[in-house]
């Protein structure tokens, strides 16, 4: 499996006062085998289930408050 390392620092805030992240579909996949996690104060990581949204070519990973993580995705 891919991974992509994000920190608080890559979240946008939407329309909805929502936090999310941006990706294009042509490098993590539609996301489907989409796995997000985010890592704790330990520095471990546990997985999350964030809601995900599809626009065009993009996919948003949506939470409500900023987080260092990493997504990982088949290829």
């Amino acid at each position: 499996m891919a991974q992509r390392i994000f920190s608080k620092e890559d979240f946008t805030k939407n329309n909805e006062r929502e936090y999310q992240l941006e990706y294009n579909i042509s490098e993590i996949g539609e996301g489907s085998d989409l796995i997000v996690e985010r890592r704790t104060e330990k520095g471990d990581y546990e997985i999350i289930q964030p809601p995900l949204r599809k626009s065009n070519d993009k996919v948003f990973i949506i939470w409500d408050t900023p987080f260092d993580g990493r997504i990982l995705f088949d290829l």
